[in-house]
């Protein structure tokens, strides 16, 4: 959201092997000791969705939706994505990333990759003949919910049944603050 809104920012790194994220300074910022962050000035906030709000309505609206329903679809597709979409790929991640081979649970990562094609079904037909999810305005919506989906080929979760979706997605990899903020997690 500050690429989008052309913020100037400056990234602290927490070291969450070392627990850094548990540390008493960082549970100042953010008392749940999870990540991300966010100090602006006075303001201290946490939760993405939250924070990306923020960043929209203080320093670019045109990011939450420029009319009623732009806006009600911006957050519709924001709250979906970390409500309905997020749990079942954060579940496949953790067992992926942070589970060492021999004690995953494969049934763990069966049971959330299962509850996938329903949810990027719904997905897929939303985008069907729209550019962005809330019509030909992008918002915090399409960044939101990309920012989900965009997990799933890192988890190998196939996205070639989709091609709204990867439509979609191939428009949000174009967007030049996008761009630079690959370039920053490279």
């Amino acid at each position: 959201a500050l690429e989008e809104a052309g913020v100037p920012y400056t990234i602290k790194e927490v070291d969450m092997r070392n627990k850094e994220h548990k540390s008493a300074e960082y549970l100042k910022i953010n008392p749940m000791g999870k990540i991300p962050a966010m100090v602006d000035g006075d303001v201290t906030l946490f939760e993405s969705m939250a924070i990306n709000h923020y960043i929209a309505d203080t320093y670019k609206k045109v990011l939450l939706g420029t009319t009623a329903l732009e806006k009600g679809l911006s957050m519709q597709w924001s709250f979906w994505a970390t409500s309905e979409l997020q749990p079942p790929i954060i579940e496949v991640f953790i067992q992926k990333v942070f589970v060492p081979e021999d004690k995953r649970d494969n049934n763990v990562i069966e049971k959330n990759l299962n509850k996938l094609p329903d949810l990027l079904n719904v997905l897929n037909n939303a985008l069907a003949n729209k550019k962005y999810l809330a019509g030909n305005q992008f918002t915090l919506g399409d960044l939101n919910t990309a920012s989900v989906v965009g997990i799933c080929p890192m988890m190998g979760i196939d996205l070639n049944a989709y091609p709204n979706i990867k439509n979609w997605l191939g428009a949000m990899n174009e967007r030049p603050a996008f761009q630079k903020y690959q370039n920053l997690r490279s």
